[in-house]
């Protein structure tokens, strides 16, 4: 038959650009694999007809068909690896995507070759067979690029990061986080509601045996809530707590007060009265609490109001219920869950090899859940070499705590590196603390030079195997939440974990400088050693007030993450930040109730190589004169803006000329953004959320023709959108949910032919939309409250790709606990 160059060029090429683009976007997608398996077993036979089609074609047509065979049958075996590997194991996903890409490189090369002019030339008669399978290719191409583009905006449900979190959440309602603890559960439930001459009871028990997800279930029980009303607030103390900070919030809840002014004194001796109501009973859980002088501080004799102590201590003066170890049958079943997703050993499982490694976890819930998520979809040799490394321990009990971290640290060894890594960064964040997920992604992406996709990947990973918890922040809609809304927990046994793998070596070459607690100071052991230089890329310091004189001179020439938590109301940044050439990340986080004032400000002049810097609960320092050239994230939140935005001091395009994210979160005092905001032309991710006070937005705003994410979440004081918006042609989600002022769309929104997504729930003031909304070509998905949903009615009728999404009401004041 003769050769056709047209065919070739156009069908061949075409063909294997979308198998292999299939292969590169199947990551994640069990079902994409499935598919594309198919699609290349469909292309082999056509292949090897053409070789063996009796048709003489020359040696080197024969070997080039040979070759691109075996190309194709490998694109087939990696694709089998997808299949075969959990969908949980999300790290490993990844890098077989990475393996798919080499695959695509070396076919197009192929192609770029003499078999370019070739390649099926003897399969002309199957072109018009084939139309309707490059339709479904095109068409699985086409919902693959949506599934990653909407990681962000949370069309379809946000990705990776989301289902991890309702993986969470479902273990938590199916009650598996809570196996072997209802005897427990009814002791304390007696103590706290049967027993009503106690006012402080307790839990105690070592580290990791469920301790915290007892007291979580106590108060989840129908009768405890019943008996308080509801009336339960949950208070992690820590190592180093600050008192007055929490006797401030157990008074103002007492008092029904939440909001109750943190310059308030709560009297030593809290005065005595009656309370006849019903309604004033009030349990108050005082979680991880590790000294009897902390309680004695803490607690005090108020009619109605019952205490909950959960402590590693069992202290004499409180009746403490000591949670157990679990039995053998409930240790068996929390492990099976955690490795084979089920309650019981598979069939296909070694029996013996199953419950050799149970018995090594020693009945402890945390170190269950941990090594058996490490041993998920691994090999039976994996296992056995996990198991011989156990076995290699002591055994587990209170006064061997120590044995649990070794223990759960053979689980982290096994992680891959960079993974391994990630989760020792962890310690560089103060205990029981939250950590914003975008704090910790910026970070990961800057000290490990990584994608923002495999950072999330890890993430998932470490939430997979039970090394951190992920956290969503109580809001309306549930899936379609952003990350912005996502904070990330972890247990303080597995942040010893992580303090006692980065502390190992001498204190000037370790990777991670931490303070493990809340100091006075600067540590004596960092004195000690400060007349030579440290090495750790990552520096976390965690203190009281600080002036001038609190500091010393160290340096750290290699640091390229700075982590300051302080709790005070001034604060002196110290020097040693001029010297830190390589700085990429700061992050500054106050504790205290009220704002603070940072000082010494001017070091923020040298830092011409910081990419990503978080700013909460402080007064922003001024930043006139200052360039942060290279600075393309900005986090303010919790923060007094003052005049420190005022355009009359600052050009904020000038100051930040690179800045592509920029976030304003419940800034009380911000009332309108200054004009020169609209010169910020790298802007691609705007988010002014629970911004109360602000009142306008600037006029010439469409001037940001970058932006991509436009969120204006809780900003009730909002009337209008500028109609400058319209021109923001690369627009994909814009959020004004709970702008409860907001009266309508500007005319024109019609013209945003990239919007996706709408998000406008509580906006009971729109009434109308406009006609031009008809011509919003990628509108996906446009989500609101039953009650303004008839107004996409006509919408929905004539853009039948568009989904009307009608949210359930939501109240929740828990945020105003924390």
């Amino acid at each position: 038959m003769a050769l056709n160059d047209f065919f070739a060029g156009e069908i061949a090429t075409e063909l294997l650009k979308m198998l292999i683009s299939i292969s590169r976007k199947s990551l994640l997608c069990r079902a994409s694999a499935d598919q594309l398996i198919t699609y290349i077993h469909e292309l082999l036979p056509t292949i090897e007809e053409i070789k063996y089609s009796g048709v003489e074609l020359p040696a080197l047509r024969q070997s080039q068909l040979r070759r691109l065979s075996e190309l194709l049958r490998s694109g087939v075996e990696l694709s089998q690896k997808v299949l075969a590997s959990s969908r949980w194991n999300v790290y490993r996903n990844l890098h077989l995507a990475k393996k798919m890409d080499k695959l695509e490189k070396t076919v197009s090369k192929f192609l770029l070759g003499p078999m370019q002019a070739h390649i099926l030339a003897d399969v002309h008669h199957t072109r018009f067979e084939m139309a309707e399978r490059f339709d479904r290719v095109d068409n699985s191409v086409r919902l693959l690029e949506q599934y990653f583009g909407n990681i962000k905006i949370g069309v379809g449900g946000g990705g990776w990061v989301e289902e991890a979190v309702r993986s969470v959440n479902e273990d938590v309602v199916d009650g598996n986080s809570a196996v072997g603890l209802g005897f427990g559960k009814i002791k304390v439930r007696e103590m706290v509601v049967g027993r009503e001459d106690l006012w402080v009871v307790g839990i105690s028990g070592i580290g990791g045996s469920g301790k915290t997800t007892l007291a979580r279930e106590v108060c989840k029980d129908e009768q405890v809530k019943c008996y308080f009303r509801e009336r339960i607030l949950f208070l992690t103390v820590s190592q180093s707590p600050n008192v007055e900070q929490l006797r401030t919030k157990i008074w103002g809840y007492i008092m029904g007060n939440e909001r109750l002014d943190a310059n308030y004194v709560v009297p030593q001796l809290m005065p005595q009265f009656e309370r006849k109501s019903e309604a004033a009973r009030t349990l108050i859980v005082l979680d991880d609490v590790w000294t009897l002088s902390v309680v004695e501080q803490l607690v005090c004799r108020i009619p109605g109001c019952k205490f909950l102590v959960v402590s590693r201590t069992k202290f004499q003066t409180v009746l403490s219920y000591e949670v157990e170890l679990l039995s053998e049958e409930d240790a068996l079943s929390l492990f099976c869950h955690h490795a084979f997703g089920q309650k019981s050993i598979p069939l296909a499982a070694n029996q013996n090899l199953v419950k050799q490694v149970v018995t090594e976890c020693g009945r402890l819930p945390l170190a269950l859940k941990v090594i058996g998520a490490s041993l998920r979809d691994q090999t039976e040799m994996f296992w056995l070499s996990v198991k011989n490394r156990l076995s290699q321990g002591q055994s587990i009990g209170e006064s061997h705590e120590i044995n649990l971290i070794e223990r759960m640290a053979i689980s982290i060894n096994y992680l891959p590196e960079k993974v391994k890594e990630c989760f020792l960064d962890l310690c560089s964040f103060p205990e029981d603390k939250k950590i914003p997920l975008d704090a910790l992604i910026n970070m990961w992406v800057e000290i490990h030079d990584i994608p923002e996709t495999e950072a999330y990947a890890i993430v998932v990973e470490l939430s997979n195997k039970n090394l951190i918890t992920l956290m969503k922040e109580p809001r309306a809609g549930g899936m379609y939440s952003s990350c912005f809304e996502i904070s990330v927990t972890q247990h303080d046994i597995l942040r010893n974990l992580a303090l006692n793998l980065s502390n190992r070596g001498s204190i000037n070459d370790r990777r991670r400088l931490v303070m493990p607690k809340r100091e006075n100071g600067i540590p004596k052991e960092w004195l000690r050693y400060k007349h030579k230089p440290f090495e750790a890329q990552i520096v976390s310091i965690h203190t009281g007030e600080m002036k001038e004189v609190d500091w010393c001179n160290l340096e750290f020439p290699k640091a390229e993450v700075l982590i300051i938590n302080f709790t005070s109301t001034e604060y002196f940044l110290p020097h040693f930040i001029n010297r830190m050439p390589n700085l990429r990340a700061l992050i500054i986080i106050n504790y205290s109730a009220t704002y603070a004032c940072l000082h010494n400000i001017s070091v923020f002049k040298n830092l011409s190589n910081l990419r990503s810097l978080w700013l909460e609960k402080v007064s922003p320092p001024e930043l006139s004169g200052t360039v942060l050239e290279n600075l393309g994230k900005l986090f303010v939140v919790l923060c007094k803006i003052n005049n420190s935005l005022d355009e009359k001091e600052v050009d904020l395009a000038r100051v930040f000329p690179n800045l592509f994210d920029l976030t304003l979160d419940h800034c009380d005092d911000l009332t309108q953004l200054p004009s020169s905001i609209c010169g910020m032309n790298s802007l691609q991710n705007l988010s002014l959320t629970n911004c109360h006070n602000l009142t306008q937005l600037p006029l010439e705003l469409g001037k940001l023709k970058s932006l991509e994410i436009l969120r204006l979440y809780a900003c009730p004081d909002l009337k209008t959108l500028p109609n400058s918006i319209c021109g923001m042609m690369r627009l994909k989600y814009i959020d004004i949910s709970q702008c409860v002022n907001l009266t309508c769309f500007p005319e024109e929104i019609g013209r945003l032919v990239s919007l996706e997504k709408i998000d406008m729930r509580e906006c009971s003031m729109i009434r109308n939309i406009p006609k031009s909304v008809l011509s919003l070509q990628s509108l996906q998905l446009v989500i609101c409250d039953e009650e303004v949903s008839g107004i996409w009615k006509e919408v929905e009728k004539a853009k039948p790709n568009v989904h009307i999404q009608v949210s359930e009401p939501y109240f929740d004041l828990n945020w105003l606990k924390e």
